[in-house]
């Protein structure tokens, strides 16, 4: 068996000298479209031996083997104008028509088309990129050993997307990922959908879970369309797409596009979902007045508020949510009043997780919340439960991210709920009286421990500026 972890630093060590790749962000979009068509590559090898009517949505000149295959082959010069002039030109082109709608062969030719004609090459260096395709030649993702470790390497390799430049939203910490999925407990043939699935981290997690439920060979093949992810942007996308091969779907069911892009009105009841897993994108605005596409009543510019409405709607009845929201989607008046009372009307909010602000870097700021809850039936009352940072922690890190383990005593509450210094409970009467706030303090928590919301926190600054203002004006009439 190669010694991947080996591999991937050597690719990444000679990426650094090349002047195209210079920053982490850059080193993470090179390798995200030579990793997906070299395991593409692979996987067309294996399909087009296990299915008769397969044959290859990429030509047979630009498939890995052809080009890249031979460690003695093309290099310098000859190697970037290839990949810059023909590669990336012919698969972000490749005729979809020829394929039948539907089929395998027409899922993957999209896939091809999405991926290159959303990417770049950005090596400057032909010899460089010789380099790095013969290292990742030393990987073989049809042996099971090898594909295995390189699955676990490359959930570490999307955690860097964390403290790389602007890429930390398109990832979600795995324990937060495999802690909402054993939660929500999909069943076989249930569909998951995330709406937002950037790196495909719910999806896999969805995966993995259902695989241990899945015992025919019928429920292991709606697996393969069962899970379903929503994504815009193309580094996402593309990794995305990657991770699913990876958990052995064939053809992954990502869509490429923005969900907040079609009307409300517009889906039907055919594509109403079982189960929402999602870390929606938050702190962001809305564009091409996709607000438009929701009821007046509920139109806004934050994207979190949009996607929470958006997922209302596509749960079927009895269907389960877990999502992560930010303090600022729990808490506020006008249009996040309305859609907290229409998620607490259309759906009983059983169940709130608050989590430590520096969960998801480099938003260490932001307090975030896992919100769990099932679409039919009303609210009647929302348990809270306070997830702490582990002893001696001051914050989570890069070094030391949140672990599925410190959720024991969560999984342990969840089965037989009582309140603790941990948990408490809030009825609907009070939640109401209180404007829909959902944004709760633990009433078991000290004062001097105690942690403020943004609002707290702004009416406090005020205060404070106040009586600054006061002491200042008594000292001037003193000085005069």
């Amino acid at each position: 068996m190669a010694n991947i972890s080996g591999i991937v630093k050597s690719a990444r060590k000679i990426m650094r000298q090349d002047t195209g790749t210079g920053s982490d962000e850059l080193r993470i979009l090179q390798l995200g479209w030579m990793l997906f068509l070299k395991i593409f590559s692979d996987k067309d090898k294996e399909l087009e031996l296990i299915q008769d009517d397969y044959t290859s949505p990429i030509p047979e000149a630009l498939h890995w083997d052809e080009w890249a295959g031979d460690d003695e082959g093309m290099t310098g010069d000859e190697l970037l104008a290839f990949v810059d002039q023909t590669l990336f030109p012919q698969l972000g082109n490749l005729d979809l028509s020829v394929y039948k709608v539907g089929t395998t062969a027409n899922r993957r030719a999209l896939l091809v088309h999405e991926v290159f004609a959303n990417n770049y090459n950005y090596m400057k260096s032909g010899i460089h990129l010789r380099q790095v395709i013969n290292k990742l030649n030393e990987i073989d993702f049809n042996n099971s050993k090898d594909k295995h470790v390189f699955g676990q390497i490359y959930e570490t390799f999307l955690s860097e997307l964390q403290s790389a430049g602007t890429l930390g939203e398109f990832y979600t910490p795995r324990a937060i990922t495999e802690l909402l999925a054993e939660l929500t407990d999909p069943k076989a043939n249930e569909k998951v959908l995330d709406p937002a699935c950037g790196t495909g981290g719910y999806l896999t997690a969805a995966l993995e879970h259902l695989k241990t439920k899945a015992s025919t060979v019928a429920e292991r093949e709606a697996l393969q369309r069962n899970v379903v992810g929503w994504e815009y942007k193309p580094l996402p996308y593309l990794l995305g797409n990657t991770n699913l091969i990876l958990h052995d779907i064939n053809t992954p069911n990502i869509q490429f596009g923005d969900s907040l892009a079609k009307p409300l009105s517009e889906y039907r009841q055919n594509d109403r979902v079982d189960v929402i897993l999602a870390n929606p994108p938050f702190g962001g605005v809305v564009s091409n007045n996709n607000e438009n596409n929701f009821p007046q009543t509920y139109r806004t510019k934050e994207s979190a508020d949009l996607f929470l409405i958006l997922m209302i709607h596509l749960l079927k009845d009895g269907g389960r949510a877990a999502i992560v929201l930010p303090d600022g989607s729990l808490t506020g008046d006008g249009v996040k009043q309305r859609i907290r009372q229409k998620l607490l009307e259309d759906c009983n909010l059983h169940t709130i997780i608050r989590l430590p602000n520096s969960v998801f870097q480099p938003y260490a700021s932001v307090a975030t919340n896992l919100l769990f809850f099932t679409k039919g039936e009303p609210t009647k009352t929302v348990w809270y439960y306070e997830h702490t940072l582990p002893e001696g922690y001051k914050a989570y890190s890069k070094t030391k991210p949140i672990q599925l383990a410190e959720f024991e005593s969560l999984k342990q509450w969840w089965k037989d709920r009582k309140e603790s210094e941990q948990a408490w409970q809030v009825d609907i009467k009070t939640i109401k009286a209180n404007g829909y706030n959902l944004d709760i303090k633990n009433p078991h928590q000290g004062e001097e421990e105690k942690q403020y919301s943004s609002a707290e926190l702004l009416d406090m600054l005020h205060q404070s500026f106040a009586k600054g203002d006061d002491l200042l004006n008594k000292l001037k009439k003193e000085l005069i």
